[in-house]
């Protein structure tokens, strides 16, 4: 993964040829840097190649020029800086079909002051014995790298590249001396550290407990779309049954355990059939309450009861354990369980479940550390626990001791108070004795009659068998009602002789008293049978069949058919669990590194005491310790400037043998820990992969880790700094890249987790995730995270500029507008250079540039920017945070000679 950016079919290359430090570089040292750059291009295809070169050593580079080409087709764009004493420019042959860009001076004009003759700046301008900062009050190797730092940075990006090499192929000899006018926008220090620590703890959280798990599309559900298991998983954690196998016969028909369920079904309707019979009128006078045995029907349905209960019992304890083998299955069967083999019981749909519900929690962005949470909730509720486990279940259901109690017939016989039993025989009786005379004998016969019935009743009662010896007993306080009637009747017939009501009033009291107690008695029947079939509880015996059904057919679909499927999705989730918390881990690593380095840095910096000694001891704890410090270029150990970092010594320049010891002159060969071509200098990408920072020159190695010569000028006279402290998208942002390549770095494993979860849980992430975080804090660092990752699902959407780095793009509005711009380009050559310029205007070609993040957001105000007009010519590159105009002005033929090798003096 790597963190330049380039394109990857035809990346920009970039070759330093140049000096450091002003001391010479040896043919060997040379020849390494162009295989190392050969290295780094596209196996097809046209190779770019952006050189760095010192002005007066382009014919002695020849040879070097000569191997890029060698190759295949190439396209080579020439920088060389220098050469601010030469009146011309010798150019060795092979750069006829290239394009120079000649740089005499990238100060000229700073501070209003111009350099002397024969005063260069840097690179072979300056004397060969001479390092960096060796004249007092001029810019030495690392001011000049830190000038053409942004130069290097724009050429780099293929669409200027390309179009700068063309406006060159368009003048006079292909060599141009640029003016240009380059706005940069940036972050400042504090704003990338304040920026990166908060999304780094936005990604990685803490460590919660897990919410509740809700399947997606269960009605009453108030989680998120995000937060619920998908569908596919629903019926894996006994939240749902797929609609198919819902509602499902398991048994087998004609099987052991569908024959007592039918048994069961059979005694509970011939229960009911009796209970109906007996509770009637014809329960208590009729022919056919004499002849219901309701205790032997109810003994056979709690016999039928517990011979089901005992097979299913039978069957959730074969079935026991995390999956089901060939002969729990057998044994199933032979209970009269079907369990065939159904498509939907595959573990086919867990894989891809897994994944969408991973990584709909990442893109709803949820830190790592809760992600892993619920993935760990999800595999422990998905975990088998086997049909024993529910056995305690079916005690509830059905307990033991039911089928028993069931059998035993309870007491008979009317409930409530004495009063409630008197008092409506009492009144009767008084109303039958009413009738003057015949009242007398009444009264009393209706209290005899009430008693009487009540003890046939007791006789006819439901829980005694006819046949056998069930009997449950019962009383219907028979005396009580005989005494309520006598009393009521001797009552009745003294109040109809003393009151001489008239015959028809007696008899219409007695008819009404003989309808009171028919009435009276069935309510007293029907009310007593009710009650005692109430506590007969044959209600939940007819539930509890039914909910031993619902057990059998969850049972079958959670422990036995989709054993299987749950073991792998819960050992799944729990691989993915320790996935996402290992992303989470080296997260907090890389911060807790970063803090590290901080702390060391202000270490320095007070034991120093001067903020140059910070900023240098900073980059150099920075780049040795701090692995996330992007301080230098690239992720090796020595500095390219004598001080390796291998066995501690240090020989020359930089040149590393891959031992630690340094030797030579700033390339590597072997495999230790150096810097290779372009590390800790312009000249090329790092071997670790991070951006330039701008503290080091082309040449010049040794800058690295110096501070700027007092005399330097902060910035060169074409180049504008905006500095933002953050905008509001910032950290969204880079959460959101950072949460993106994790979902990526996740994609590599999801094979792996459904092949074998328990091997892919064990693997480690921490390699593409300590990359992935190396390539964003590098976007961070390059252009404030403007630019997409090259994984960005949607890099159109990206927020622009203003939002990112909190600045305003109305100053690249104006260079962009369509006389913004040209007449503020700087040339980068002294005055007296400018005499060999051509005085043609029409010869000079110019090229207009401007990162897609300047554009993304920004709202024309016309008619004062130029946004609005900005369009056909303007080179809109996808990265850089680089916006402006380089001019490209032709040199007078005489200035330019081309020499061939021979002709040339040997150097």
């Amino acid at each position: 993964m790597s963190t330049e950016r380039r394109s990857a079919a035809e990346p920009v290359v970039r070759v330093d040829l140049g000096h450091r430090g002003g001391r010479p570089q040896t043919p060997v040292a040379l020849a390494a840097r162009v295989r190392e750059a050969l290295a780094r291009t596209p196996a097809a295809g046209t190779r770019c190649f952006l050189v760095l070169d010192d002005a007066p050593d382009l014919m002695d580079h020849q040879v070097h020029y000569e191997r890029l080409y060698s190759h295949g087709p190439a396209e080579v764009l020439c920088l060389a800086y220098g050469g601010a004493d030469s009146r011309e420019l010798l150019l060795p042959h092979v750069l006829r079909t290239a394009g120079v860009l000649w740089i005499p001076d990238a100060f000229a004009g700073a501070d209003g002051t111009e350099p002397g003759p024969g005063e260069g700046r840097g690179g072979g301008g300056a004397g060969r014995g001479e390092g960096p900062g060796s004249r007092s009050g001029k810019p030495g190797p690392e001011a000049v790298g830190e000038a053409l730092r942004p130069m290097v940075e724009l050429l780099s990006e293929l669409s200027v590249f390309r179009a700068v090499l063309g406006g060159i192929a368009e003048v006079p000899q292909g060599v141009a001396v640029p003016a240009a006018r380059v706005l940069e926008h940036d972050l400042t220090e504090e704003a990338k550290a304040r920026a990166w620590r908060q999304a780094l703890e936005e990604l990685t959280g803490a460590d919660v407990p897990p919410p509740a798990l809700v399947v997606e599309g269960v009605p009453g559900s108030d989680a998120t779309p995000a937060d619920a298991v998908p569908a596919a998983l629903g019926h894996l954690i006994g939240a749902a049954v797929p609609r198919t196998l819902a509602g499902r016969n398991w048994l087998v028909p004609g099987g052991r355990a569908e024959t007592r369920r039918l048994a069961g079904e059979r005694a509970l309707r011939d229960a009911e059939d009796g209970y109906e019979q007996v509770r009637g009128p014809a329960g208590l006078f009729g022919r056919r309450g004499r002849t219901v045995d309701l205790p032997e029907r109810l003994a056979d349905l709690a016999d039928a009861l517990g011979a089901y209960r005992g097979c299913v019992a039978e069957a959730l304890s074969e079935g026991g354990g995390d999956r089901l083998s060939l002969e729990q299955r057998s044994g199933l069967l032979q209970r009269g369980i079907d369990l065939p083999e159904l498509p939907e019981a595959s573990r086919s749909a867990v894989g891809p479940g897994l994944r969408a519900y991973t990584e709909r929690l990442i893109a709803a962005g949820l830190p790592l550390r809760s992600v892993a949470a619920r993935l760990g909730a999800l595999s422990d509720r998905s975990a088998p626990a086997g049909s024993a486990a529910r056995l305690a279940r079916l005690d509830d259901i059905c307990p033991e001791r039911m089928p028993e109690e069931l059998a035993s017939p309870l007491p008979f016989g009317p409930d409530g108070p004495a009063f409630a039993h008197a008092a409506p025989v009492l009144l009767l009786a008084f109303a039958a004795g009413l009738w003057p005379g015949p009242g007398w004998v009444s009264g009393p016969l209706t209290g005899l009659v009430l008693a009487l019935l009540t003890l046939l009743m007791l006789r006819r009662r439901p829980n005694r068998s006819p046949a056998g010896p069930l009997d449950g007993g019962g009383s219907t306080r028979s005396g009580l009602r005989l005494v309520a009637g006598l009393a009521g009747g001797a009552a009745g017939g003294l109040a109809g002789t003393l009151l001489a009501l008239p015959a028809w009033a007696g008899a219409a009291a007695l008819g009404l008293a003989v309808t009171g107690s028919v009435a009276l008695v069935l309510r007293d029947w029907t009310a007593a049978v009710d009650d005692w079939w109430d506590r007969t509880d044959v209600r939940s015996a007819a539930r509890s069949l039914q909910d031993i059904d619902g057990l059998l057919a969850e049972t079958a679909v959670q422990d036995w058919l989709f054993a299987d499927a749950r073991y792998h999705c819960s050992d799944g989730a729990r691989a993915v669990a320790l996935l996402v918390r290992g992303l989470a881990d080296t997260a907090e690593e890389c911060l807790a590194a970063q803090d590290a380095g901080a702390a060391g840095a202000r270490r320095s910096a007070g034991a120093n005491g001067t903020a140059a000694s910070a900023l240098s001891s900073g980059a150099a704890a920075g780049t040795a310790d701090d692995p996330w410090n992007w301080a230098g270029w690239g992720g090796g150990n020595s500095h390219g400037d004598g001080n390796s970092h291998g066995d501690g010594n240090s020989h020359g320049e930089g040149y590393s043998h891959g031992d630690g010891n340094s030797h030579g002159e700033g390339y590597s060969h072997g495999d230790g820990n150096s810097r290779g071509v372009g590390d800790g200098h312009l000249g090329g990408p790092p071997q670790g992969g991070g951006p330039p920072t701008g503290r080091t020159a082309p040449w010049d190695g040794g800058a690295a880790v110096e501070a700027p010569s007092s005399g330097a000028p902060a910035d060169p006279p074409w180049l504008e700094r905006e500095r933002g402290d953050g905008g509001p998208a910032l950290v969204p942002t880079l959460l959101g890249d950072l949460a993106g390549g994790a979902t990526r770095i996740l994609a590599t494993r999801w094979a792996a987790v459904e092949r074998d979860p328990a091997e892919a849980g064990r693997g480690s992430v921490r390699l593409p995730m300590t990359e992935l975080l190396e390539e964003e804090r590098a976007g961070l660092r390059r252009d404030g995270a403007t630019s997409p990752p090259a994984f960005s699902a949607d890099p159109g959407e990206r927020p622009g500029a203003a939002e990112l780095l909190g600045v305003s793009s109305d100053r690249a509005g104006q260079l962009l507008g369509p006389d913004g711009g040209a007449d503020e380009a700087v040339p980068l050559c002294r005055a007296e250079h400018r005499r060999m310029l051509s005085r043609e205007p029409t010869a000079v070609r110019r090229v207009r540039f401007a990162p897609e993040a300047m554009r993304r957001g920004a709202e024309p105000d016309l008619p004062r920017d130029g946004w609005h007009a900005a369009g056909e010519d303007i080179v809109w590159t996808p990265g850089g945070r680089h916006a402006g105009v380089l001019c490209l002005v032709p040199l007078r033929a005489e200035i330019v000679r081309t020499v061939r090798a021979e002709e040339g003096e040997p150097r």
